[in-house]
């Protein structure tokens, strides 16, 4: 039954509205931070091997090492369930993984997370890669087209990658069950967030 995510009821399951609550908060704080301010201590990580993840949102991000979603949110472990591919593309493998969490651990928001300064996005622009690289500058020009300024091609992207998952889900049919994508930008010279793309 591809393309369809309810195939169990998770108790418990965070409202997409009140996990996008949560992470703008999280960005407030981590924006002031200097240390990471979410719970990685031993209880938690005890708690979490014997009860399991119970994450509220999904991110998709870039595996850029200056884009980390638990310290950009302030989360701790087993508060977000982080897919990471560069320039946050979306394919089977990501879509799997979506599936996964708000299938069976009953997520309902997913974040596209995009960054400025992409390099990955700079690339499908300016270079013609080869090997492996390729796949991933040949979806983001799909996302782009002729866009040349780097932060608008990266909010194009970001927007390819919430289709990609809207359709491949028909999220606007789960929307019934509290399912919502949303897109995002991180500003790396300052830390904040916009959803607002």
């Amino acid at each position: 039954m591809k393309g369809a995510i309810w195939k169990m009821d998770v108790i418990n399951a965070v409202k997409a509205s009140n996990a996008l609550e949560m992470l703008k908060h999280g960005n407030e704080r981590y924006l002031d931070a200097k240390t990471g301010t979410g719970d990685i201590s031993l209880q938690r990580r005890s708690d979490t091997c014997v009860n399991g993840q119970h994450p509220y949102a999904i991110i998709i991000t870039c595996s850029d090492a200056r884009v980390i979603p638990e310290s950009i949110f302030s989360a701790g472990i087993g508060d977000l369930f982080v897919i990471r591919v560069a320039g946050n593309v979306m394919d089977d493998h990501q879509l799997g993984s979506v599936e996964y969490a708000a299938s069976h651990l009953g997520v309902k928001l997913i974040v596209v997370l995009g960054h400025d300064h992409c390099g990955a996005v700079n690339a499908a622009i300016h270079h013609d890669p080869e090997g492996y690289i390729k796949y991933i500058t040949d979806e983001i020009r799909k996302a782009i087209g002729n866009e040349t300024d780097e932060y608008k091609a990266c909010c194009l992207n970001v927007r390819h990658s919430i289709e990609i998952i809207e359709n491949s889900f028909q999220i606007h049919r789960e929307e019934e069950h509290g399912l919502k994508v949303v897109g995002a930008v991180y500003h790396l010279s300052n830390g904040a967030v916009d959803f607002d793309i």
